[in-house]
């Protein structure tokens, strides 16, 4: 293995975003079986606070903690 993508991905921020990702997926395409994508779209666009809000929002924070898993680090000497 070379030593430029030791571990590269391997730590605690990519398995929390990929944790995070994957529930609100779960969360997003169970809401679109049970009520259809144009009540999900509703309620994604009115005023109160709904589970599908908190799906994009978790998916949102999911995929910046993959980011942050996949920056590059200084190797400690």
């Amino acid at each position: 293995m070379s030593h430029e993508y030791y571990r590269r991905g391997r730590n605690w921020f990519t398995a929390i975003g990929v944790l995070f990702s994957v529930m609100a997926g779960i969360a997003l395409i169970r809401q679109l079986l049970i009520w259809g994508p144009e009540f999900v779209g509703e309620f994604l666009l009115n005023g109160e606070i709904t589970n599908e809000k908190i799906s994009m929002a978790m998916l949102g924070f999911g995929i910046f903690m993959i980011a942050l898993g996949f920056r590059k680090h200084e190797q400690k000497r």
